[in-house]
């Protein structure tokens, strides 16, 4: 019985550095080959074909702010494939004044380990 061949071909620019090296990653059955970029690049392209992540940066809905909204952002990277749902809470949502950066508003975000922090200092409306 011949065994059949499933092979995927990915470019990608990596993101881990500045220098934003071209990367062609080619996966054949459960193994990748990275060509392109250095080790941390090599890394880069492994997570992002298994198990890609994007740090979400959004805004709220602030009651009695001096601001309508406040700038939030995940903790750290937050899985790809469950941004839509994380939008789907977030939009939900609506916190009061006042809020203070780096305050953690949400903790453990849809289950996934990644916190939800504030990112500016919204003071409570006079």
């Amino acid at each position: 019985m011949k065994e059949q061949k499933s092979e995927e071909f990915l470019e990608l620019i990596c993101i881990v550095c500045p220098l934003g090296c071209s990367l062609s990653v080619v996966k054949d059955n459960d193994c990748f080959q990275v060509k392109g970029g250095c080790k941390k690049g090599e890394r880069y392209a492994q997570e992002e074909m298994t198990n890609p992540r994007r740090v979400v940066t959004t805004t709220l809905r602030i009651k009695n702010g001096v601001w309508r909204r406040i700038p939030v952002r995940t903790s750290s990277p937050f899985p790809r494939d469950k941004i839509p749902e994380l939008m789907r809470f977030l939009n939900s949502l609506e916190v009061e004044a006042p809020q203070k950066r780096g305050d953690i508003m949400v903790k453990n975000l849809l289950g996934e380990g990644v916190d939800l922090v504030v990112t500016r200092t919204i003071e409570r409306r006079e």
